[in-house]
């Protein structure tokens, strides 16, 4: 009896170290991706962001089993802070965004450096419309002086990007009258002759713009020679390029400066749940290219490039594997 005793107790003592070693393989996330809730903080629901993040959340809701949840946000700054403080798991970004938090400049000088911010991917291009309409009399960037510009909401990409554009052509706030409004809200201003223009940040085709050029011809502002060369060669996120003629209902190519988006991840999910949510987001690329055009222009190959932030271990795993990194 004694032995027979002795025996249940060693079979106990062997099953219980088996299962603490199962225990710590499930903590470190290599298994139960099924528990995961991931928000993902986007932007205005009127803007690319939104859709784009509510289509990354079914693709994990169907390829990993996670539970998902899609947050409209002012975007960029605010979704910074929202993955820092671990109220968002993933979110998208402008690349000057992820640059100015990382550095501790701009809106996070106060913060100080983000170095804890970290990437899964650059997705596209967004490209800064200057944006008028031709019945308003502004046909260069110098004829904003004194105009009514809306500049994006406070503290979004879309506001970065309008101080900066700004600054290259020698200009501030203090040489016209920003209003601060989202996508949305310009183009219903836009209509109602509230504002003379807007600075929009965003993928192409904009559909606030498609909406606003149905019933007011649009008019898009180039970027001037001098100022192109000044922002690209001080700012390295900013890259030249032209918005196609056939984008909207304007004649021309438009000389203009591309921001690259950047999805970035809260540093504490597990380098094997941000191996599968990479894994799963640039196998269902068809899907986004379904549910946006700027779809289109993700791709794995780039999916490194122009970062302004370090990618999570998960993500970097991933590019390896696929012979996107070395």
């Amino acid at each position: 009896m004694k032995r027979l005793l002795l025996m249940i107790v060693a079979v106990l003592l062997l099953a219980a170290c088996g299962g603490n070693d199962g225990g710590e393989s499930s903590s470190k996330g290599e298994s139960n991706l099924e528990d995961l809730f991931i928000t993902i903080a986007t932007g205005g629901t009127s803007g690319v962001y939104y859709p784009l993040g509510a289509s990354i959340g079914t693709i994990l809701e169907d390829e990993i089993g996670a539970d998902t949840s899609v947050q409209a946000t002012q975007a960029s700054v605010e979704n910074v802070n929202l993955v820092l403080n671990g109220q968002a798991e993933l979110a998208l970004i402008t690349g000057d965004t992820a640059f100015q938090a990382y550095e501790g400049v701009g809106p996070f000088e106060d913060q100080g450096e983000q170095k804890d911010l970290q990437a899964i991917a650059a997705l596209y291009p967004n490209y800064l419309h200057v944006v008028t309409t031709e019945d308003s009399g502004i046909k260069t960037f110098a004829d904003l002086k004194g105009k009514k510009v809306a500049v994006g909401a406070p503290n979004s990409g879309t506001e970065l990007a309008s101080q900066v554009l700004l600054e290259g052509h020698g200009m501030s706030y203090d040489d016209i009258k920003p209003d601060y409004l989202s996508f949305a809200e310009s183009v219903d201003q836009m209509k109602n002759g509230l504002v003379d223009a807007a600075i929009l940040s965003s993928g192409i085709p904009n559909a606030g713009l498609m909406d606003l050029d149905t019933t007011h011809k649009i008019k898009l502002i180039p970027i001037e020679d001098d100022a192109m060369e000044k922002l690209t060669e001080e700012y390295s996120y900013l890259i030249e390029t032209t918005i196609p003629a056939d984008s909207y209902s304007v004649e021309e190519d438009v000389k203009a400066i591309e921001i690259t988006n950047t999805m970035i991840v809260n540093q504490d999910l597990s380098e094997d749940a941000v191996y599968e949510i990479t894994k799963a987001f640039f196998e269902n690329l068809d899907i986004l290219s379904e549910t946006h055009n700027v779809g289109k222009d993700i791709e794995l190959e780039k999916a490194t490039e122009g970062l302004s932030v370090p990618l999570h271990p998960g993500a970097e795993k991933y590019y390896k594997e696929e012979g996107v990194l070395e």
